[in-house]
């Protein structure tokens, strides 16, 4: 299971306007250590639920059955905010090797040093990284040359669908591209005076995981142009996906009666998710779900699929939004040689991120363990090793201040969606040029 990405975002932003003071140690600073050497170092992880803090201890216990010099302290449920005051600390009692769940911030966390240059320690274990991991998670765990993070599982989006709903609506198969899912949506919205008995798809930007940057992969797009400024006004891509999502939003009632629906909706995180409580037929979200609507008891049968896309890019349908945790080391950390051993083992090693991956019910991040035969899933869960090795699967650009333009691009989502803002490209390009104005400041 994994915090929201958008939720945990505007807490990661607050914080990581700090994180450019961190300690900015390089690896050559504090990898004087012996490696052999008996030793202790602290790992930081951001798992909480009982399950998963159990995964990461079993994974630690095997690290330290491989590694019987090192033992590892493992502190859980730590998010970013938490992380950014230790990097700025510093000490020992701080963390060695440390994980986030946002992707979003590696752009950050890589530019100010709050996170050390792993090239060093890439280059003397000799490891392969384009033939160890798929491309996408390379490139989200390292901004403008500087590599300074390991992917550590991964998250891959997809639809989830009520089939019990599908059969009652007479529709054979999930829909493929976007003109489908509006039809679909449709047909199994049911009305119930000024709410729903059913709704066919949330669409609205505050709906839990249909957010901008998880709408955007089924239509080939960039964020950036190549000189490093926001293309969003540029590139047709963002403006037909805001139209369309606007006309789907309009099409299932309109934007006060979604949100007045939207009002009634569970916790995200609880057993009463919409999805699982059936008020809802249809759910854009991660490869975490599936357990979790298990888990709750849902009374229908569960059907998975790749995310509709543009009708236009039909050929690609089965790609989808690529993220997930990834792992670093401390610039602050005396033991960065014994931290590397750490990180290398479970970023890495086969077994280890099969196993992990079992545990936490999340997406193996390395191509081997992909198509390990040790994988212990639900045969839908499929889905989502397929999307996590579509060659067009996507993920956000890295930007040197972090999400923060990816929560402007959200905000301008908020007031198009509910009619506040009548000219889509007027307001694409202020958006823009707010884009660019935060990141000229950050740098």
């Amino acid at each position: 299971m994994r915090t929201s990405r958008l939720t945990t975002t505007a807490v990661a932003v607050a914080a990581i306007s700090v994180l450019a003071t961190a300690c900015t140690g390089s690896s050559e600073a504090g990898a004087s250590d012996d490696p052999n050497a008996k030793t202790t170092i602290n790992f930081w992880h951001g798992w909480s639920a009982p399950a998963e803090v159990k995964a990461v201890q079993d994974n630690i216990d095997r690290f330290e059955k491989a590694h019987p010099n090192i033992t590892v302290k493992v502190s859980g449920n730590i998010n970013d905010d938490k992380l950014n005051q230790a990097l700025r600390a510093g000490g020992s009692d701080g963390p060695d090797v440390v994980s986030s769940f946002t992707t979003a911030n590696v752009g950050k966390f890589c530019s100010s040093g709050a996170f050390t240059d792993l090239k060093p320690f890439i280059e003397k274990s000799k490891l392969d990284l384009e033939k160890t991991f798929p491309k996408v998670l390379l490139d989200y765990t390292q901004f403008e040359g500087k590599r300074c993070a390991l992917p550590l599982l991964t998250d891959a989006y997809g639809l989830y669908y009520n089939k019990d709903a599908f059969e009652k609506a007479g529709i054979t198969a999930p829909p493929k591209t976007m003109s489908e899912l509006t039809e679909v949506a449709k047909k199994l919205t049911v009305e119930k005076g000024d709410t729903y008995q059913q709704l066919g798809f949330m669409p609205n930007f505050h709906g839990y995981e249909t957010v901008v940057s998880h709408y955007m992969p089924s239509w080939e797009h960039a964020y950036f142009d190549e000189s490093g400024k926001s293309n969003i006004a540029k590139d047709p891509a963002f403006a037909k996906m805001f139209t369309y999502q606007k006309k789907l939003v309009d099409s299932l009632g309109g934007y006060t009666k979604l949100e007045k629906y939207r009002g009634t909706f569970g916790d995200e995180w609880g057993a009463k998710h919409p999805f699982h409580t059936g008020q809802v037929a249809m759910q854009l979200d991660g490869e975490w779900r599936l357990g979790m609507a298990e888990d709750a008891g849902a009374d229908f049968e569960i059907g998975v699929a790749p995310m509709p896309v543009a009708d236009d890019e039909a050929d690609s349908y089965g790609k989808g939004y690529l993220s997930g945790t990834i792992v670093g080391i401390a610039p602050a950390s005396k033991k960065q040689n014994a931290a590397w051993e750490l990180v290398k083992f479970m970023t890495t090693d086969t077994e280890a991120v099969v196993n992990f991956s079992n545990g936490i019910r999340n997406v193996p991040s390395t191509l081997e363990a992909l198509k390990s035969p040790d994988l212990k899933f639900d045969p839908r869960f499929k889905t989502f090793l397929d999307i996590a090795q579509h060659p067009e699967s996507s993920t956000s650009d890295g930007a040197v201040n972090g999400a923060t333009y990816q929560l402007t691009l959200q905000d301008f989502g908020y007031q198009y969606e509910k009619g506040a803002v009548k000219d889509l490209q007027a307001g694409l390009e202020k958006t823009a040029r707010q884009i660019d104005t935060d990141i000229a400041k950050a740098k």
